[in-house]
């Protein structure tokens, strides 16, 4: 896969607005991103302030996972704010960084 396949549809600014809204979020949250460029897959992680912060602009995809449904609807609800492009499916909310050229995306 080549990476000038892909396209850019998030900015520091709202990885920024994701990270406080998570950090402020009632709920059980965790986090995993993929590299655009390596494909490597973080860890599961839980922290929102330290870990997840810095340059954003190799994250292909970030990955929230929610013990439940209300925890999701909640989370889903502050994402929203932000006007994020994602989807969901089951536990897992997933927001884009980067997609392929000329593929349709949706926003949460």
């Amino acid at each position: 896969m080549r990476f000038y396949e892909y396209q850019s549809v998030m900015n520091n600014t709202k990885w920024a607005e994701i990270r406080n809204a998570m950090n402020d979020c009632s709920t059980n949250t965790i986090w995993r991103t993929q590299d655009v460029k390596t494909k490597y897959i973080s860890d599961w992680d839980g922290d929102w302030f330290y870990h997840f912060k810095g340059n954003y602009k190799n994250i292909e995809w970030l990955e929230i996972k929610v013990e439940n449904l209300e925890e999701k609807g909640q989370a889903i609800n502050k994402l929203r704010t932000i006007n994020i492009p994602g989807e969901t499916k089951d536990n897992v909310i997933k927001v884009y960084g980067y997609v392929q050229n000329n593929k349709p995306i949706d926003y949460l």
